[in-house]
């Protein structure tokens, strides 16, 4: 329902405006963060700030733009369910954790059906809080940006700030026999603190693009490639597995870790192997050498710079740090944490990844997955 009807302007008024300037807007959400964007020429700030707080502020959540959105959800929610990586993803979530990250990010399509205007509107007054807002902008100075916006926002209620729920990391398993002619299976782990233990979340950005991965058909770029180990080790090997890569989801407080696979059927016991291998070799001191380690480390500096060439990326950037610390750290700092990981940090911390409890999810063909407790023993012997 993002810029849409607001109690100022009709949906129609409001796409006009921002045509007239010749500018973008979108809204994404992720478990613990939602973002309203902006993106036109910077001597249109000014307009840009209005209509996007307007939108932000004063929804009208008109009934029949409700029921219209609430038809096209259902839709995707249908298209989502033909995903497999997303799929696994969520029922990672849904079995890892207990609390607020195990809720899915997608909505069943009977929560759906219990939405209307009252309740966005609830949600929107309970989390729509002064404290928990940041306006964040790239490409304009901060002192214009205040005076444009403080009139704007003067109005705003200054309630106190909720404690956040904890999530609790618990593992678990969850399979899903599916008409497919692949199975799908991702082993994952705790990453402990999350963002706010910055050094260990930096040491699993390096270590993901040091294993790397990708599909059988992957070409260069950051993470895949011929040089990750992955690909290297795994995918070169082994004609039966269509994808295999490393991935992470990291949160305030925690995270993910693991090795997501897409192989025949009757190799899945392999596979799984495979990724218990590989975990445990990334763990093992001498295993990973120095020049893999600074191919990882560059990779992941130019990777980190090229996606901030886009202002869009770094307004997100600035506004998501500092809803997390509090403060937009340098981009010389997160550089410098990168230049200075050893062979030793990226050992130790795949040690502690993978000694917290597993969490294992499979979709497709499941039948020769093996069981969670196989599995489990492969990473705690007790």
């Amino acid at each position: 329902m993002a810029f849409k009807s607001t109690t100022n302007r009709s949906h129609l008024r409001l796409v006009r405006e921002v045509e007239a300037i010749g500018g973008n807007v979108f809204a994404s959400a992720s478990r613990e963060q939602m973002s309203y964007t902006y993106d036109a020429l910077k001597c249109y700030a000014p307009e840009m700030v209005e209509v996007l707080i307007d939108s932000v502020i004063n929804p009208a959540f008109l009934e029949w733009e409700v029921k219209e959105k609430l038809q096209k959800i259902k839709s995707e929610i249908s298209e989502v369910s033909g995903d497999p990586h997303g799929l696994l993803m969520e029922a990672l979530h849904s079995a890892g954790y207990s609390g607020p990250l195990a809720k899915p990010l997608m909505a069943s399509e009977s929560a759906v059906n219990r939405l209307d205007v009252a309740t966005l509107e609830e949600f929107v007054s309970e989390n729509y809080t002064a404290p928990r807002m940041v306006l964040a902008a790239s490409g304009v100075e901060h002192d214009e940006l205040v005076s444009i916006a403080e009139p704007l926002l003067s109005d705003l209620s200054s309630v106190k700030r909720p404690e956040e729920p904890k999530s609790v990391y618990v593992g678990g398993d969850y399979r899903c026999q599916a008409d497919s002619t692949s199975t799908h299976i991702a082993l994952a782990f705790e990453i402990p603190g999350g963002w706010r233990q910055e050094k260990t979340a930096m040491i699993v950005t390096v270590l993901q693009v040091l294993m790397g991965g990708g599909g059988s058909f992957s070409t260069g770029g950051p993470g895949k490639g011929m040089h990750s180990r992955l690909y290297l080790r795994v995918l070169n090997n082994y004609g039966q597995i269509e994808s295999f890569s490393a991935f992470s989801s990291i949160y305030n407080n925690s995270g993910l870790f693991g090795i997501h696979a897409t192989t025949n059927p009757d190799f899945a016991s392999s596979a799984v192997d495979l990724a218990a291998r590989e975990l445990h070799e990334v763990a093992t001191p001498g295993k990973v050498t120095q020049e893999q380690l600074d191919r990882a480390k560059e990779a992941t500096k130019s990777s980190v710079l090229m996606d901030l060439e886009s202002r869009i990326v770094a307004s997100e950037d600035i506004g998501r740090q500092v809803l997390t610390y509090g403060e937009r750290k340098p981009i010389e700092y997160f550089l410098k944490s990168i230049e200075e990981i050893t062979l030793n940090d990226i050992s130790s911390t795949a040690k502690k990844i993978i000694s917290s409890p597993l969490t294992l999810a499979s979709w497709g063909d499941v039948i020769h997955v093996p069981s969670y407790e196989s599995v489990r023993r492969k990473f705690h012997s007790k």
